[in-house]
Formats: C-alpha cells, structure tokens, sequence
C-alpha cells in the first residue's frame, strides 16, 4: 500500500494525493470504456486509447509512486492524476462533439493549403 510521505506537492491547489493508484487505474480503466464509444477509425480515439493503455500498465506494473512518475515522466503522481481526470472529461466532450463526422457545412477550396511568400 502506499504510503504518503510527503507532505505537499509544492504546487498551489494541488494537494497531495493520500491514495493515487487506485484512483489512477479507476480513471484509466473509464476513460477506456469511453473510448470505445467512440468509432475505432478516429485518431482521437486511436491515440488516446495508446496513451491511457500505456499509462494503465505502468500503474499496475508498480506500487512505488517515485517509479511510476519517473517512468510516465508526466509530473507528480497527483498531477497525472489530474491529467486522467481531465483526459476523461475530454474523451465525453469528443463522444458530445463527433469530431469524426463530415462536416455540417463543407470548408472553402483550399481552406487547408498554406501558401507561404518567399519574397523576403
């Protein structure tokens, strides 16, 4: 079980976590649920489905909080946590939105193409 021996994280409002990985896996193990809401040829889902799975098995791989921040290199544990939680927030807001779907009105001709002036 962890125990927490710090004392703050040294970041305002961002108080220290008295339990992260429990709440971490919960966090992963929905927004994974969400994800798959969510039409498997979309980049969203393809890149953040990679990213929570990645970061679930470094959680489950270890109890030791100091391996698994310097593994994700994401921060402290209880910013990660925050990350996670706004990840799936994200991922609900994706499902409400349908980035995935045509557009309602079709963009202008070349809307998308950069012409950069090389006159300089």
């Amino acid at each position: 079980m962890y125990a927490v021996t710090k004392k703050s994280t040294g970041i305002y409002g961002l108080p220290v976590h008295p339990n992260p990985r429990p709440q971490l896996i919960s966090l992963y193990n929905d927004t994974l649920k969400t994800l798959e809401q969510i039409p498997s040829h979309a980049v969203y889902r393809q890149a953040t489905a990679a990213l929570t799975n990645h970061r679930l098995s470094v959680v489950k791989g270890t109890e030791d909080i100091a391996k698994i921040e310097q593994t994700l290199d994401a921060g402290q544990i209880e910013e990660v946590v925050v990350q996670a939680a706004e990840e799936l927030n994200l991922a609900g807001k994706m499902l409400e939105w349908k980035p995935w779907e045509p557009l309602e009105t079709p963009a202008p001709k070349d809307q998308w193409s950069y012409k950069y002036n090389d006159q300089n």
